[in-house]
């Protein structure tokens, strides 16, 4: 069996790492934020940013594709490659899903960042399978190689983009997924061989490379276009040095500043729900979430203790502990001690305490009028 040399276009390389980042920062940019929507809504968010992720995927791959500099002339079967972009739309869509409709554990962190890194391989073979007058062979090495590096670079990115939903963590998982996807795709080319074959063996129409420069084109077109709309308003906040305008708050420019927000989000059942922020006791931090208390009942939030207290900064809560943000409405009996405090609080059939740090205890005591 005598293999082809191959070379690549250093530019088309640089290009194809160029996409997978543009996707990247697409795919995660708009999906933050999505926790106060409606579930109809947040539906629709996942939706595009899988086609973001998942389009990026593919169109990185055929970019590098296109770079492959083979001795023969190569086609590529319309019916798979159109199967290789769907396999990725639909595997990054349910990685989504698990991150944004059930609660961010690490168990599920990982579980997600797996699913992705295995839709990328997937859709690398299955595009790779659709070549025509051409035939790919593997090496099991190879193979394996490709299904660890993306598994690992890709739980990786995610660990790094929803430990924290911060522009800092977005750009960071943006480079990570931008480079295991680049990564993995030469990892496997690295590990792949080309045979010349004389008969076609298309399950559909045949396209060459200059009709698939043509859909590369328009889909790179359509996800640069996203890019923009997304780094817009990504970047809008960075100059003025505020947060991002989130429901429950002011407009930006002539507006007073942030309006109390009246209901906070939480999980139940993989649903979302809202209580109102009076009728909330006190939050409690939990890992990158908050626990609320308020009456008998506890609610799983998405938000952080950091976010809760950026959203909740004109009231009804003062944060008491680095753990903690409370509402001193629902305090029954404060207790000083020497260097901290104490809040008790009658929640249904039980009393609760939760702790006053001595740097908390000034801003606690104005609060309660004392």
């Amino acid at each position: 069996m005598e293999f082809l040399d191959y070379t690549h276009n250093l530019w088309l390389v640089a290009a194809s790492l160029s996409i997978s980042m543009v996707a990247g920062f697409t795919g995660l940019s708009l999906t933050k934020g999505i926790a106060g929507q409606t579930v109809a809504m947040r539906k629709l968010s996942v939706s595009l940013a899988a086609v973001a992720l998942g389009g990026g995927i593919w169109s990185m791959h055929f970019v590098a594709m296109l770079g492959l500099q083979l001795p023969i002339p190569i086609y590529y079967d319309a019916m798979i490659t159109l199967g290789s972009i769907l396999v990725a739309i639909l595997m990054v869509g349910l990685a989504l899903l698990l991150l944004h409709f059930y609660r961010r554990t690490p168990l599920i962190l990982t579980l997600a960042g797996g699913i992705v890194g295995l839709g990328v391989v997937a859709m690398h073979y299955i595009g790779m399978s659709g070549l025509e007058l051409c035939r790919a062979v593997y090496t099991l090495p190879g193979v394996g190689l490709a299904v660890l590096a993306s598994c690992v670079l890709n739980i990786a990115a995610f660990w790094v983009a929803y430990g924290q939903r911060r522009h800092r963590n977005i750009l960071l998982g943006t480079v990570c997924f931008g480079v295991s996807v680049f990564a993995v795709h030469f990892a496997a080319i690295a590990g792949t061989r080309f045979v010349a074959v004389d008969s076609l063996l298309e399950i559909g129409p045949l396209i060459g490379n200059e009709t698939l420069a043509i859909g590369v084109l328009l889909s790179s077109f359509m996800l640069c276009g996203a890019f923009l709309l997304s780094g817009v308003t990504f970047l809008t906040p960075a100059a003025k040095t505020e947060p991002d305008p989130e429901p429950g708050t002011a407009p930006q420019g002539d507006a007073p500043g942030p309006l109390p927000v009246l209901r906070i989000p939480y999980e139940q059942n993989g649903q979302t729900h809202f209580i109102d922020a009076r009728d909330v006791a006190f939050m409690r931090a939990e890992g990158h979430y908050t626990l609320l208390y308020a009456g008998a009942e506890r609610y799983f939030c998405v938000w952080s203790i950091t976010e809760a207290e950026r959203r909740l900064a004109a009231g009804p809560f003062v944060k008491s502990h680095r753990s903690y943000l409370i509402n001193p409405a629902h305090i029954v009996h404060f207790e000083r001690r020497k260097d901290n405090g104490f809040c008790h609080f009658s929640l249904g059939a039980q009393t609760i305490t939760t702790p006053v740090s001595r740097s908390r205890l000034p801003a606690l005591r104005e609060a309660l009028g004392l």
